[in-house]
């Protein structure tokens, strides 16, 4: 990519500001980026000996995906320019690995962009629950080695889903609006493949009407997903027809079903926030406490009650062969979508002018023709600088100096370069990774 000629200069002094500047992420600070520094080369080295049995073979894209995480945020390897077009303040902002479902600080940008569209152009303004279902841990071994059964596990949720609702509502010919989002992860980074959904409370009959439901019973629910999935098993030879009979009969089967209260069709944050939790990364960085002298990790669960609550402490190369088991694989889809939110049935509905209720009719039914082919999705989808504000409540397209317009001048990508520019900051006293900073006059006075 083409370096910018003025690359390496300085700006003007910038006029003093009381506003909050720009605050990069800082990924060496990071508990995660330290644990992954330390102990992953040792983790690679042992794995097969000592984790291997249990978590399978160390898989290619681990190593992939953790060297570019290890690279996320540093100015080292290369970096954006953005300077005020009025008073020429300038700071960098580095590249990100943009992780897929392991990088909090780029999933925390997925999933900001992402949440934009479920509820620009996705989520129908009725009423959803959130639902969650699990399966017994002598089940979750099977999902281990091969990661593309989850999606099987998302269309049976939905099948039983939709069975479930049709039958509470006395129409079957209905279909509820599902999100699935699969999760690999328990509250302590262990294999727990389980999906949370996002579920409309009731269904939408085929003129887009909606009907709502106004009660549930989690234990029916969870019997028929119990019925389900021991079926899939037997269906795909995965499990005996006698074992599966035997877990039939067990009082304690493994298998739950949670539903959520309902949320208001008005309350669009707390739909969101549910979607934002089934698609988080494995671990929050706020949760993680790295002991480096010990060579030891401490977790924080997010569970309230149970054998999973409370602090937990790890060997850090412990912690790291359960954390790498979550990273997805190459086209790995965690997050489908059935019934009234399908990408086919949206469109059948919208080929016979169909409404869905709730969803702003004609002006919806315009918005859904415009975000039908993927250049005018592309067209309207939120600029960066928009969702860092959204994830960060910063506006770097404006200065907090003078309010001018922000804008990118350069991307610096070549080694030489990117070297000269952070050592000539480095010889002034600038400290690159703090936002605005001053400019050729006040260096000169130094």
């Amino acid at each position: 990519m083409r370096v910018a000629r003025s690359a390496v200069s300085l700006p003007p002094v910038p006029p003093p500001c009381a506003a909050p500047l720009y605050a990069p992420h800082r990924p060496q600070a990071s508990p995660l980026y330290r644990v992954l520094a330390d102990h992953f080369e040792t983790l690679t080295r042992v794995h097969e000996e000592r984790y291997e049995p249990t978590h399978g073979p160390l898989r290619p894209v681990v190593t992939e995906v953790v060297g570019r995480f290890l690279d996320c945020g540093l100015l080292e390897h290369g970096f954006a320019r953005v300077r005020c077009t009025a008073c020429r303040a300038e700071f960098l902002v580095a590249f990100r690995c943009k992780g897929r479902g392991f990088c909090p600080s780029c999933q925390a940008r997925r999933l900001a962009e992402w949440s934009l569209w479920l509820d620009e152009h996705l989520l129908a303004a009725v009423a959803h629950r959130h639902v969650v279902l699990t399966i017994p841990r002598r089940l979750r071994a099977y999902f281990l080695h091969d990661r593309r059964r989850l999606g099987r596990l998302s269309r049976v949720a939905y099948r039983t889903l939709h069975a479930y609702v049709g039958a509470a509502l006395g129409e079957s010919d209905t279909v509820p609006g599902v999100v699935s989002l699969a999760q690999s992860f328990g509250s302590l980074a262990h294999w727990h493949p389980h999906l949370h959904l996002v579920v409309s409370d009731g269904a939408f009959r085929r003129d887009g009407s909606f009907v709502a439901q106004t009660a549930h019973d989690a234990v029916v629910l969870a019997e028929a997903w119990r019925r389900a999935v021991l079926a899939l098993f037997v269906w795909q030879d995965w499990l005996e027809d006698d074992a599966a009979a035997a877990m039939l009969s067990w009082p304690h089967s493994g298998f739950s079903a949670f539903v959520g209260p309902a949320i208001a069709a008005t309350d669009r944050a707390a739909v969101l926030r549910v979607a934002r939790y089934g698609a988080r990364a494995p671990v929050a960085e706020s949760r993680l406490r790295y002991d480096a002298e010990r060579a030891e990790v401490e977790l924080v669960s997010d569970a309230s009650e149970g054998p999973y609550a409370g602090v937990h402490r790890f060997a850090a190369v412990e912690f790291l062969a359960r954390l790498v088991d979550h990273i997805p694989a190459k086209g790995e889809v965690r997050v489908r979508y059935y019934g009234a939110y399908a990408s086919r049935r949206r469109g059948w509905w919208r080929r016979r002018g169909v409404v869905l209720a709730g969803a702003g009719h004609e002006e919806a039914h315009e918005a859904e023709h415009e975000v039908a082919s993927w250049p005018a999705l592309k067209a309207r989808r939120r600029r960066w600088a928009e969702l860092l504000r959204l994830v960060f409540a910063v506006d770097v397209e404006v200065c907090r100096r003078c309010g001018g317009a922000m804008r990118i001048i350069a991307f610096v990508t070549e080694p030489a370069v990117v070297t000269r520019i952070l050592a000539h900051l480095e010889r002034h006293g600038i400290d690159a990774r703090a936002g605005p900073w001053a400019g050729a006059a006040e260096v000169a006075a130094r």
